[in-house]
């Protein structure tokens, strides 16, 4: 999915011209990077706010075109309003082609309600990871990694280390010693209570 963003050069700067731009329906933002000056930048907001809600625009290499000038950027901040849910500021990184990058990917699972550990043991599956940080080129940023869960027993795990990355793509974590777990099965909580309980109708029996 290529997105491409428009945006202008923005003149005025500090607390009182962002407040402005959004009284006008603007987002105030920055692009920097890759060896160049950041550039101050503002945006259409209702434009900015249908592309933002994909989620392919937070893990995904876009295109920023700056008054016709188009460059390879990726999403590195943004701030949202605490009460109206909108955004208050947008911060974009340029991407060199021949620099590794460092992003957050999103999870995708499958299979889940036909894994044995739920499908015939009653289990539950537990996101623990929804989101991963990979190290790669942007030639090669998938828009996400999707997590088979189709052979999981109740009980079990999946970790980094037994997904299986498109070429150029490795885990930070794992280049860190860290096989973090992304999802697990485990009978749920009330089933595991009614267990352990005592039976009390048997003295009430004798």
């Amino acid at each position: 999915m290529e997105i491409t963003i428009l945006a202008t050069k923005r003149e005025g700067k500090g607390t009182g011209a962002s407040r402005r731009l959004r009284r006008a329906s603007k987002v105030p933002g920055v692009v920097y990077g890759a060896g160049q000056d950041a550039v101050s930048l503002e945006f259409d907001y209702k434009a900015l706010f249908l592309q933002f809600r994909h989620e392919a625009f937070h893990a995904s290499i876009l295109t920023l075109d700056v008054e016709g000038k188009k460059e390879s950027v990726l999403l590195r901040d943004y701030q949202m309003h605490p009460v109206r849910n909108t955004i208050q500021h947008i911060d974009f990184q340029r991407v060199s082609a021949t620099e590794k990058i460092h992003v957050k990917v999103p999870l995708h699972f499958i299979n889940q309600d036909t894994a044995p550990g739920v499908k015939t043991g009653g289990g539950i599956v537990t996101h623990i990871l929804t989101e991963a940080d990979v190290s790669c080129l942007a030639k090669d940023l998938p828009e996400f990694i999707e997590i088979d869960l189709g052979k999981l027993e109740l009980g079990e795990s999946i970790h980094l280390s037994q997904i299986k990355l498109p070429k150029g793509v490795e885990f930070v974590q794992l280049a860190h010693d860290n096989d973090a777990s992304i999802a697990s099965i485990a009978r749920p909580r009330v089933a595991v209570a009614d267990e352990a309980a005592p039976d009390a109708a048997a003295p009430a029996a004798e």
